[in-house]
């Protein structure tokens, strides 16, 4: 369900979310049957929140027959068209109704649909939902840009992207072929309502007339979201169903950007209705971290600043900017990077137990710890930018070496930071980031290094090495995921010689299935209104409010980033951060 203002039973036009329901919860005489115990909170909001003294079932059947027949609308104040959503299964189910998956059609529409981003990860995940049976009996894809193409011609591009990921070996290409037959092509303006008209009399010839759901994916620059929404929502919005529209980041460049950019969303949707995307949220031991933490007693105990000294959020790449310089020197990596991946891995990790695994009660926790983290110093900051490097007989070029990259640029390539969250929970607790492009390896982890044992009676066999006998917890993202426990134990033998080793779950090893991409999972949320792993407006304000003065700064100061060998370590000055609150980075032994 996309919508929280439904239309009152007694009432003859729809309130607003800010408006009270008719009637007061409290004075309900009745209670939400058993069957709909289970259901979304907001459900039974919703539900128990219609007029006083009607039987819960009859509130019930009106709610799911109204859905059934027709979906009430709204207008924006600029002409948008919100459509109010259809009700869940568990009301229809309560109140007879079935949901047949012949009743409904979901159409994705990908605008953008010629770059980079579609054609490698889009597509392909919409493929792997496809050949996992996880999309809609009916369904339809469309691709949408400036570029002249015909049905073929996209479907041509689109198989040279596509693997059979559960079934590498039978019925492969003709599964590829089924699923190229749901794909079409529609060459279209962005700021042309009229050319989403004509999308619209194309989707609507596809959904037959049964009741029609659709998803726009902007795999495009920010700079054009409004115009694509507005066009969007006036001329291409589903009539009977709901309109969702996912986001790319970057979601602005600073505050002021981004409240800019949500602003202009909200003219045209409600924040019900927009999916901002982080894929890193998708990612399979990101997911697992939540899992793992209020699952196991073993954790959650010692998830504080009692038993933790210091949690490391690491994300490094190889590579350069190769092809990419001209859009990254308008960001760099602070913006890239860590103002939104780690920084909604940290969210996730810091948090406190939400009510329940509803999307609202996550991101509500989530929001808080992002608002309790103390401002950014400057001093708890350290930038660098890759220089040219020769090894092994190869010279790998400088960041500014790329054309499309001013020679006198300062934008970060590299960024370290000290973050601490001012909550009785982590109080005084370093939670240390670090990104960069261009370094030794390629990795993203989370890295959890536990307090020393007091009175340690096993601390002369450590000599002076005393993080030798921390315990740390390391969750790798990505690749090769997995999560293990460093620990200490005694050699065999009959000296008295200790050694450090983990406990490994690798996933590899344990689970034969192939992971799905993070894209795959995001967009099977999208399609089932599942928005725990998406970014809400007031997530995405506090972000900002955290980042934006550290970034305007760097930038009137025009501190000059510290050099650092392309395909080395990064610079210096991170350890001399990580030394200062006396951590070491976790990723420097030279063994993982």
């Amino acid at each position: 369900m996309a919508f929280s203002s439904p239309k009152c039973p007694h009432s003859s036009s729809h309130f607003a979310p800010s408006r009270a329901p008719c009637g007061n919860l409290r004075d309900r005489a009745f209670a939400a049957p058993a069957s709909l115990q289970s259901s979304p909170k907001h459900l039974l909001t919703r539900l128990t929140s219609q007029c006083k003294g009607r039987d819960f079932t009859a509130v019930c059947r009106q709610e799911a027959a109204t859905a059934s027949t027709t979906t009430a609308k709204e207008t924006t104040p600029n002409g948008g068209l919100l459509t109010i959503p259809s009700s869940s299964k568990a009301c229809r189910d309560i109140a007879g109704i079935s949901t047949r998956e012949e009743e409904y059609t979901v159409s994705i529409t990908v605008v953008g649909a010629s770059g980079d981003l579609a054609k490698k990860k889009i597509f392909p995940a919409l493929f792997a939902l496809y050949d996992e049976g996880s999309l809609p009996k009916h369904f339809t894809i469309f691709g949408y840009a400036r570029s002249k193409m015909t049905d073929a011609e996209l479907r041509n591009m689109v198989s040279k992207t596509l693997t059979c990921r559960l079934d590498k070996r039978e019925n492969c290409g003709e599964k590829m072929d089924q699923f190229l037959k749901r794909c079409f092509y529609h060459s279209g303006q962005y700021n042309s309502e009229q050319n989403f008209a004509d999308l619209d009399k194309k989707l609507k010839e596809h959904e037959g007339g049964k009741l029609s759901n659709r998803i726009f994916y902007l795999s495009i620059p920010p700079n054009i979201f409004i115009d694509v929404v507005k066009c969007a929502s006036k001329s291409a919005s589903s009539t009977n169903g709901w309109t969702r529209v996912i986001v790319e980041k970057p979601f602005g460049r600073d505050y002021e950007s981004s409240a800019a950019l949500t602003r202009g969303l909200k003219e045209y949707l409600v924040e019900d209705q927009i999916f901002r995307i982080d894929h890193y949220l998708g990612k399979e031991l990101v997911e697992n971290l939540s899992v793992l933490r209020f699952s196991n007693l073993v954790f959650e105990p010692l998830w504080s600043r009692q038993y933790i000294r210091n949690v490391q959020l690491i994300f490094s790449e190889e590579f350069g900017t190769e092809g990419r310089g001209g859009y990254f020197d308008n960001y760099g990596i602070i913006r890239d990077v860590m103002q939104n991946h780690l920084l909604q891995i940290l969210a996730l990790f810091a948090m406190e137990t939400p009510a329940s695994l509803d999307a609202e009660d996550i991101r509500n926790e989530k929001v808080k710890v992002i608002r309790s983290i103390k401002p950014l110093q400057l001093e708890n900051v350290v930038i660098g930018q890759y220089k040219s490097h020769k090894k092994r007989g190869i010279t790998y070029p400088a960041y500014t070496d790329d054309r499309t990259v001013p020679s006198d640029s300062l934008t970060p390539t590299f960024a370290a930071a000290a973050l601490f969250i001012d909550n009785a929970r982590w109080d005084g607790v370093p939670f240390l980031m670090k990104a960069g492009k261009a370094l030794h390896t390629r990795r993203a982890e989370i890295r959890v290094q536990f307090r020393h044992v007091p009175g340690n009676l096993y601390k002369r066999s450590f000599g002076t090495d005393l993080d030798r006998a921390t315990n740390e917890l390391v969750i790798r993202v990505q690749p090769d995921e997995a999560i293990y426990l460093r620990i200490n134990n005694k050699i065999p033998g009959l000296g008295m010689r200790l050694d450090h080793s983990d406990l490994n779950l690798h996933y590899a090893a344990r689970y034969p299935k192939e992971i799905p991409d993070a894209y795959e999972r995001l967009l099977l949320d999208a399609i089932e209104g599942e928005r725990r792993l998406f970014i809400r407006s007031d997530e995405l304000d506090s972000a900002w409010e955290l980042f934006t003065p550290l970034l305007k700064e760097l930038e009137e100061k025009k501190v000059a980033p510290e050099l650092y060998p392309y395909g080395s370590r990064g610079p210096v000055g991170a350890h001399y951060l990580a030394a200062k609150y006396n951590v070491r980075w976790g990723d420097t032994n030279a063994l993982e």
